[in-house]
Formats: structure tokens, sequence, C-alpha cells
């Protein structure tokens, strides 16, 4: 079988111009806070409130917004590249990277959380960074970097407004320590308690988590009823928002990733392939970016027969390379050496609608998981941030009368 040409890789995030990562400093930066640079342009303000909607990415935003009439009136409102710019997600587009990035203002080769499913080299094994934190490991020393909620904490306020069952967890130790944690189970209880807690001070710092569209993505499809309904309650609680922060509030929306559908028959179990785990000891990554780490004993030969493996049956649908070219290209930002060993020495990203999976390591189930994400295609990668209007007050900042 012949090989599939390799199209050329799609440009790395844009860590330290336009990524995740520049979203909370550029708030510092925004609130007179000295040290910080506002490289996302951001207008000062006394408050700030990001709410990050898990999955949102800035195709289906667009796509989507006649479900959401205060998003699309935001939208018409912006006039201007200031109030709705396009953001890159961190690499993989995954939440644990990405929320990592934009609590710590650093590219995934620094924070060390470069997946969701990811090798441990000290124990020489495949943990999960997410809902699954394995116990042996201190989530402050995986992730050493000071969240910029503790870099603030002696001087403004910072809250964190999400579902009670991330409080304390080590996801939120490892990216997001160091600012209250206001926990609220309801969209509605979310709102009250994010407005009351900025109400209580002159000057803040808010990150307010949105999950309900990822899960619905997730379980049936971003093209799905479940998941425009839950766009729908998004859109009506954002306007809620808008009406009971304080005034002068400056109300952003962005998102951790972006999502695509994948039909059940690209839905591929790679396991039922013996040449596409020849010398592999770890399966990592997730759907849409495999990570395969190979036996010590594989060599570079090893390495080859592997790439070759994989170009050979899937080249035509994603991007097969090794770390050295991922590190090459900046997907992952700088690495530093401790987190060189938790990357895989073959990734395969796609870029079709496909997604791969190892049912040895997974159960059969995710194989019904339909919404899914983890590589670099734009829809993927790209998402929005926007300056979204107070109520009473337009998008451009001036208080409307009458």
């Amino acid at each position: 079988m012949s090989i599939a040409i390799q199209p050329a890789l799609p440009a790395a995030p844009a860590y330290g111009r336009s990524s995740i990562a520049e979203v909370l400093p550029s708030c510092a930066a925004a609130l007179g806070v000295a040290g910080y640079e506002n490289a996302l342009n951001l207008p000062a303000a006394r408050r700030i409130c990001v709410v990050l909607v898990d999955g949102l990415g800035k195709a289906l935003l667009k796509q989507r917004i006649a479900h959401a009439p205060y998003l699309r009136a935001a939208l018409a409102e912006s006039g201007s590249a200031q109030h709705s710019q396009t953001l890159t997600s961190a690499f993989p587009s995954t939440t644990v990277t990405s929320l990592a990035s934009l609590g710590t203002g650093v590219a995934p080769g620094q924070h060390g959380m470069v997946g969701y499913d990811v090798v441990d080299p000290d124990q020489d094994k495949v943990v999960n960074l997410l809902g699954g934190w394995d116990p042996a490991i201190d989530p402050r020393t995986w992730q050493p970097f000071p969240t910029v909620f503790e870099q603030l904490s002696a001087l403004i306020p910072t809250a964190t407004v999400s579902l009670p069952k991330f409080a304390g967890s080590a996801m939120t130790e490892a990216a997001l320590r160091g600012s209250e944690f206001l926990p609220a189970s309801t969209p509605h209880a979310r709102t009250e308690a994010a407005a009351k807690a900025m109400a209580a001070h002159e000057s803040m710092l808010m990150y307010f988590y949105w999950s309900e569209l990822d899960k619905a993505g997730h379980g049936s499809g971003s093209q799905s009823a479940r998941w425009e309904h839950q766009f729908e309650e998004l859109d009506a609680a954002l306007r809620r928002l808008s009406r009971e922060l304080p005034p002068d509030t400056l109300l952003l929306l962005t998102a951790d990733h972006g999502m695509v559908d994948v039909p059940e028959q690209f839905r591929i179990d790679y396991s039922a392939d013996p040449a596409l785990l020849e010398g592999v000891r770890h399966t990592a990554g997730e759907p849409r970016l495999v990570q395969l780490h190979l036996d010590p004993d594989a060599g570079e030969a090893g390495q080859d027969r592997l790439v070759q493996a994989w170009q050979e049956r899937h080249g035509n649908q994603a991007w097969v390379l090794t770390r050295r070219q991922a590190i090459e290209a900046g997907w992952f930002g700088p690495v530093r050496p401790e987190v060189l060993p938790r990357i895989g020495d073959v990734l395969i990203a796609a870029r079709e609608p496909v997604a791969f999976y190892d049912t040895r390591r997974v159960p059969a189930t995710a194989l019904d998981v339909v919404g899914q994400h983890g590589s670099l295609t734009r829809a993927e990668r790209e998402v929005p941030l926007l300056r979204l209007p107070m109520a009473g007050v337009p998008a451009g900042g001036r208080q409307r009368r009458g």
C-alpha cells in the first residue's frame, strides 16, 4: 500500500500573542496590575468576569448564532476587532491543557498538562489529568508554575464560579488554584453567586466556568437538538449575568476548544491492527490526538516503522508525526525537560472527522462519544474572545440614555 502524501502541518497555537494563555494576564493588566502584558488589548476595567464555555469553538458560535439572540446582538454591536477576537486553544485542544494554559498563562510544554490521558514517566503508566487524577501524583508538583490567581492573591480579589464537584479537585489545584471558589450547581445559582461576589468588591477578577455545552456535544453531537438547547440556555444565562453584574464590569466570553462531530463509522478501534501498535508500550492522549509511547528498545527504526504503518493506514485522515516534529513545529511551545517524556514518541493528529481508540485501554462505550476535540483543525483550535455588553451598555462601552 502506498503512503499518503502528508500535507503541511497546521500552524502552532499563537502562544504569547493570541492564545488562551493570554486571557488572564491581559485581564490583570487591564485591571491595572503592574508586571502583566495586555497582549489582547483589553480596555481598562475595575472588574472583569471571564466566562469560559467548555467546547464553544468559534465555528460553532458562528454556525449556531441564530439560536442565541443575546450573543447575536453582541456580535452585531461589536463593530471592531477589539470587541470580537479569535484566539487559539492550547495543544492538544482539550480541557485539561487549555485550562492549565488559561490558569498559568504559559504554554503546555511548560505547565506539563499535555493531554487528557498522559504517561507518568515516574510510574511508567498512563494517568488521567481530568476527573480520574492518580493519587500518587501531587498536582502542585506535576504543574509547578504559579497560577495568575496565586500571583494576584495579595493584590486584588479573585474568584472562581463553578460546579461544586470541582472545588478542591486535583485538576483545579493544578491549573486554577489560588482564587476563592464559589460553588454553584444551577445556571441561576452561578449567576447569582457571581453577581454577589462582584458587588462586594471594588475590583475583582472572576473566572466563570460553563460545562453543559461540552457535555451535550460529547453525548449527542454539536449538531443535535440537545446541544442547541444548551446553547439557548447559555445565551439566557449570559443575558441574565449582564443584568446582575455591576455595570462597570468587563464581561468576556471565551472557550477552551471547539468540537468536531465524528460519525460512528469513523470511530476506529486501532488496537485491532497489530501494525499500528508494533513496538508501542503505552497508548495515551485522546481520540483525535493519539500519543504513542514506544518501548525503550524500539529505537529509531521502530519509530520509523510505526510512523510508516500509520501513514499507510490513516495518512489521508490524520497528520502522523514524531514528538520531535511536533515540538519543532511549536505545537507545545517551549518544552521543559521534565515534560518531554510525558509527550508521545509518535502523535496522530486527526485532520478529517475521525477518532481513534485503543479498546484494550478504554471501555467500548467510549466509541459512543459523538463530539470530539484534541487536534489542530480550525474547528477545534479557534475559540472566540467576545466582549459582551452589560445591561444598558452597548459593546462599545458607553452608557445608553433614555
